[in-house]
């Protein structure tokens, strides 16, 4: 796992260009702690900061290797699951190896397909290859957009980088955000492509950009489809199950101590017993972290994603496998503190964190890097298997809106705090409208689906492509802040499209969520942890962090921040004035938010452009 940056142009020497290039790479120095290094040639620049995970001494960025007419430089972030197969098959091609990297196996899968070399790979990743050969450059994002990629395309060439971040360190690129960002930050509507940045785009998932000195041209590589799904019950169970499998032994392969993240929830219990199952025929116990907050038991309060309290079930677990079990416990000044909040925020890009979790995430991160380099997470099970409410009542599945959106109103991500003519301007119900008609019409159709079989196509689809992409971004940067790799084993590609393929009649056979999933692991796995409700990431209830919390919003009221202008003053007083026992969810909301704007603002400097 890396940061990968970089600058293409046709009408400049780059190798005059070395400190933007530092300078661009620099603002990554947490995705890659290990290692930075550059590569610079008149028309091309590659920075790259290094997570060594597989073959520490020998996978050193940007990588080239030298062909008659040209050299093929790579500069790559993620991982290549399948790579010790496609080095054999390329071995056997006739290609030579010098490291056993999975990077070299990507620059020597490039050599030998070209810009299709994404489809010959099982893994997390986002890439670019500059062919000096052609002088074009060539960049790559796996299917399911685990991995970050942005872009910006400029007169004579492009920007790219991992993060935001990287790209708006280039003079080329002005940190300017107009009303469609603002839209796309606050709708909670995510549109695979915006990157709110005005003039950057991301890498949609699943594609390939190539670009030449004719411009920039975008092609999909690959995209769910809706195709006969003809294994009975049985049969499916049994395949989901041997998927599973396959994918953990996969991705528990690292030159460095790895471990899962648990929960106690159905999917992080899942990934912890099959990865636990795999070590033990290795002679290791897995080891396990869960985050938890003092006086939680005491102060909880049970909401519909979040009905039941974490750590008993997650101890119940480690002891089923015999984990070498953490509890990180986070207390609410931690939580609060605007040092964490900087981090968080910084590493976003963006001020669109959910309450305190954004921070207890990147906190838990931090922790569990102590320990280890790479953690298995159980993230995504619950928009491939149907995990939400909105996929089981009716209310929700037949809205004409993002399910996720429904009866929410279009201050559901705002939280009620921008200000009414901001709001006004901005018009988010219009703006998610578009967006939901949109969605729908990419939505794979297959002959004859009709009534709730058709819909809840859609609503998978909805869920996989829209839902999922802002979770797996918050997962990426708050791990990579940390210096830590997360892999996401439910998300290969091979079960996202088994599982897209089966009707809904099959994904909720027994009037539960997650159906499938309970039916392939529950002989592995506690009776209560594979009866449970679904219950989402959990947020402190730890009197202390509304305190601060309050006090610091109290002092943002109190000055002349710019945040203020963007911010209702009378539900920011509202909510610093309300009953610490009986503050709303959207109250807290509110507080927190604008916390994460003001630190936004001061981090960036963005240019707002509002008419």
């Amino acid at each position: 796992m890396c940061g990968i940056a970089g600058w293409v142009s046709y009408r400049r020497d780059l190798t005059r260009q070395s400190p933007v290039l530092d300078a661009m790479t620099g603002t990554m120095a947490c995705r890659g702690p290990d290692a930075a290094d550059t590569w610079t040639d008149r028309h091309a620049a590659l920075g790259h900061r290094r997570l060594a995970v597989i073959d520490l001494p020998g996978g050193a960025q940007p990588m080239r290797a030298d062909t008659p007419d040209g050299a093929v430089v790579i500069v790559y972030s993620g991982e290549t699951y399948n790579y010790t197969e496609l080095r054999a098959e390329l071995g056997r091609r006739g290609h030579r190896f010098t490291t056993d990297s999975d990077t070299e196996v990507v620059l020597r899968g490039y050599l030998e397909w070209g810009e299709a070399v994404g489809e010959h790979l099982n893994g997390m990743f986002a890439f670019a290859v500059w062919d000096a050969r052609t002088e074009r450059l060539v960049m790559v994002r796996d299917r399911l957009g685990v991995k970050p990629f942005y872009f910006h395309e400029t007169q004579d060439g492009v920007l790219f980088g991992s993060e935001p971040k990287a790209i708006l360190a280039n003079p080329l690129c002005p940190a300017v955000v107009g009303l469609d960002g603002l839209r796309e930050m606050f709708s909670f509507a995510k549109t695979p492509g915006h990157a709110i940045w005005d003039g950057m785009r991301e890498l949609r998932p699943g594609h390939v950009a190539v670009v030449d000195a004719g411009g920039l041209r975008e092609h999909a590589y690959w995209r769910l489809e809706a195709g006969d799904h003809t294994d009975d019950r049985d049969t499916t169970v049994a395949h989901i199950r041997e998927l599973l499998e396959d994918i953990v032994a996969r991705q528990l392969v690292a030159d460095v101590p790895r471990c899962t993240l648990l929960s106690g929830g159905l999917d992080s219990s899942v990934i912890t017993v099959l990865a636990a199952r795999r070590l033990r025929e290795r002679g290791e116990p897995v080891r396990s972290f869960n985050v938890d907050f003092p006086g939680q038991a005491e102060h909880f309060r049970a909401i519909d994603l979040a009905p039941t309290l974490d750590t008993p079930y997650a101890h119940e677990v480690a002891g089923h496998v015999g984990a070498d079990h953490r509890d990180v416990l986070l207390d609410g000044d931690a939580l609060a503190d605007p040092r964490v909040r900087r981090a968080a925020v910084g590493a976003r890009d963006v001020p669109n964190g959910i309450g305190d979790r954004d921070n207890s995430m990147y906190l838990l991160f931090k922790a569990v890097r102590e320990h280890s380099t790479v953690a298995l997470s159980g993230e995504a099970a619950d928009e491939l298997f149907g995990g939400y409410p909105w996929f089981h009542r009716d209310e929700f599945r037949y809205a004409d809106t993002f399910p996720w959106l429904a009866g929410k109103g279009s201050l559901f991500e705002a939280g009620g705090l921008l200000d009414d003519d901001l709001v006004r301007r901005l018009d988010l119900d219009t703006y998610v409208r578009d967006h939901y008609r949109a969605a729908l019409r990419d939505v794979p159709v297959k002959d004859g689906e009709t009534g709730l079989e058709r819909r809840m196509r859609e609503i998978c689809y909805l869920n996989v492509t829209r839902k999922m992409q802002p979770l797996l971004d918050r997962k990426d940067r708050m791990s990579m802040a940390a210096g830590l790799e997360v892999r996401v084993p439910f998300c290969d590609h091979r079960l996202v499209q088994y599982v897209f393929g089966t009707p809904w009649s099959l994904k909720a056979f027994d009037g539960r969520e997650k159906s499938l999933l309970r039916a392939a692991t529950r002989d592995v796995l506690p009776p209560s942890v594979a009866d449970r409700r679904k219950s989402g990431y959990p947020s402190t209830f730890d009197p202390r962090y509304l305190a601060v919390v309050k006090t610091q919003v109290r002092d943002l009221l109190a000055g002349d921040h710019p945040a203020l202008a963007l911010c209702s003053r009378e539900r920011l007083t509202e909510a610093v004035a309300a009953d610490q026992d009986t503050i709303s969810l959207q109250q807290r909301t509110v507080l927190e938010r604008s916390l994460d704007l003001a630190t936004w603002l001061d981090l960036r400097n963005p240019t707002l452009k509002l008419n």
